[in-house]
């Protein structure tokens, strides 16, 4: 995919060696249902063609090196000193530590990223970053989590270390988006199925507003 191309580039340069995984995490649009999600309703989201990239691979230290592309910014840490740094790095911090909570002794990590989701734009940049990150420990390090608990990882992630009292629906659409489909979702029960999406010619509209949730 073309901005792989960038990215393997940048993380070559960084670690000197190929990734070991590429993972493309998805934004999402909700049609129906805003407000809802935080408080247990009703959504009707999708997946969008808008995503995070991420090259990612393993060290054989237990260091965690991060590089926002988008940004030109670098963060590097370890495992046993998570701690929260108030930026970007927090969204990927939150997930390894909810790995670590949960008893997954995970290794250290080289991250590369970048995106074609505006951020700031309502389509769940952070969602994306978090289960993006999730999923790539989730394979590297055979933990065998199912992709419901992956959503619920990057839930607690956002709500317990980044400390953004979100609800579910970003992070379920995101990972459980399906080609031409909505999800109609309980973000009570976690209830789901898909809704055939058939625009037969009808594009849906984003418009950004530059109101911000403040």
């Amino acid at each position: 995919m073309p901005l792989f191309d960038q990215l393997d580039p940048q993380f070559r340069q960084l670690f000197g060696e190929e990734p070991a995984l590429h993972i493309v995490s998805p934004g999402r649009v909700n049609l129906i249902g805003e407000h809802t999600d935080y408080n247990e309703g009703f959504v009707l989201p999708a997946a969008i063609d808008k995503a995070i990239y991420l090259s990612v691979g393993l060290r054989a230290d237990d260091k965690l090196h991060f590089y926002a592309y988008d940004l030109d910014q670098t963060y590097t840490g370890s495992l046993d000193n998570i701690v929260q740094t108030n930026s970007w790095a927090d969204y990927l911090l939150g997930v390894i530590q909810q790995f670590q909570s949960a008893g997954h002794l995970v290794g250290g990590l080289n991250v590369v990223f970048g995106g074609t989701i505006p951020v700031g734009g309502g389509l769940s940049s952070s969602a994306a970053i978090e289960n993006g990150v999730g999923f790539a420990l989730n394979e590297l390090f055979a933990c065998n989590f199912s992709r419901l608990d992956l959503v619920t990882i990057s839930k607690r992630a956002e709500n317990e270390f980044v400390g953004l009292q979100c609800g579910i629906m970003d992070m379920f659409a995101s990972m459980m988006g399906k080609r031409n489909h909505a999800i109609r979702l309980d973000c009570r029960s976690l209830d789901y199925e898909y809704a055939p999406l058939d625009l037969n010619g009808v594009k849906i509209v984003l418009c950004d507003t530059r109101v911000k949730h403040t």
